[in-house]
């Protein structure tokens, strides 16, 4: 199979340079950091800028936060540059729309996912240069992702969203292939799925997961 036509693979929640050259090493397609305090998988700016500078020209570099404000994008653009903006808390269209124009990145919008109807609040998000489809945490959830919980992969089957959209929730490496041939998606995200504990990613899970993702 050639690299066009493999799904794409994002690992996110890398915060060691060990599990950074892991992902790049496995043929990852994107590196996410997480930018949020509440995560075992925070990077702080002065860690972001390290990694960036070691994902420079070798992997797409994502910037995870949640509900920020503009000071706290600007604080991490200027550290990690990185090539897309994952917004993962409630932002509404408008400011998806007002973050891709401010900061002239990529945006990639989280959905959480229970229902078919989540499924279609997506179509909303028109200024999203891509979507990632995740799993609803509970109400009183401390994370709004990297809970390894999974949602009804089914859902996605008939779904047409008009632009790039990767999978996420509760993958590993050994259902990921599974999720890509149920759902349909031409892509898969992965966090505490390739982890050996709570933010601290496993090596070989890593290799496991690019492999299989690629394999499917």
């Amino acid at each position: 199979m050639t690299r066009e036509l493999r799904p794409l693979v994002k690992i996110c929640g890398l915060n060691a340079s060990e599990a950074l050259e892991a992902a790049i090493a496995a043929g990852a397609d994107m590196a996410g950091f997480v930018f949020f305090e509440g995560s075992p998988r925070h990077v702080d700016l002065a860690t972001a800028r390290r990694l960036g500078e070691i994902a420079a020209g070798r992997i797409r570099k994502v910037a995870l936060s949640v509900d920020a404000d503009d000071a706290t994008l600007e604080a991490i653009v200027e550290a990690l540059a990185p090539d897309a903006l994952q917004l993962h808390g409630d932002e509404t269209p408008t400011r998806v729309a007002e973050v891709k124009r401010r900061f002239g990145r990529e945006v990639i919008k989280a959905i959480g996912v229970a229902t078919a109807a989540d499924v279609s609040k997506a179509s909303a998000h028109d200024a999203a240069d891509m979507l990632i489809f995740d799993a609803k945490p509970a109400p009183d959830a401390a994370l709004p992702g990297g809970n390894g919980l999974v949602f009804d992969w089914r859902l996605m089957r008939g779904a047409t969203p008009e632009k790039p959209w990767l999978l996420s929730g509760g993958l590993d490496p050994t259902n990921v292939a599974e999720a890509l041939r149920v759902s349909g998606a031409p892509g898969v995200d992965v966090s505490s799925g390739v982890e050996r504990a709570r933010g601290v990613k496993d090596l070989a899970k890593i290799a496991a997961f690019v492999a299989a993702a690629h394999a499917a």
